[in-house]
């Protein structure tokens, strides 16, 4: 009887350990270029604002990069941003931290992806105070 109990308890461990392992391997740190940045100087395409809403549907996605100001606050990670030429909502990641503070009167250039639905917005990877 403790042999048989023995052997179940092998299994068991052999059996949690041939899950577990790849699933700990999986779960590490894969943030390494997370806070790298690439300091380019070079010219950028851009989108404007009125482009991005003119050419929607419903189901638009693309990624888009706009220069403008965010103009303000709805809540703790989203606003109104303007280029200019229209109105749009960003959001923010949670995972952008600015060193500086920023007003409605700073030139940002925003990096996300533009998606189109009820209410067309810019989810934000990146900012750049210009």
């Amino acid at each position: 009887m403790t042999k048989l109990i023995s052997v179940k308890n092998t299994v068991i461990a052999i059996a949690s350990a041939m899950i577990l392992v790849p699933t700990l391997a999986f779960a590490g740190d894969h943030n390494e270029q997370k806070g790298a940045v690439i300091s380019y100087s070079g010219p950028i395409d851009t989108v404007t604002v009125a482009e991005l809403l003119d050419s929607t549907s419903m189901f638009t996605e693309r990624n888009a990069v706009v220069e403008g100001k965010l103009i303000k606050q709805i809540n703790a990670d989203t606003f109104i941003f303007s280029d200019g030429t229209k109105e749009i909502q960003v959001e923010l990641d949670d995972d952008i931290h600015l060193p500086q503070v920023i007003d409605a009167t700073t030139k940002v250039r925003l990096f996300g992806e533009y998606e189109g639905g009820n209410t067309p917005e810019i989810e934000v990877d990146r900012v750049q105070v210009l």
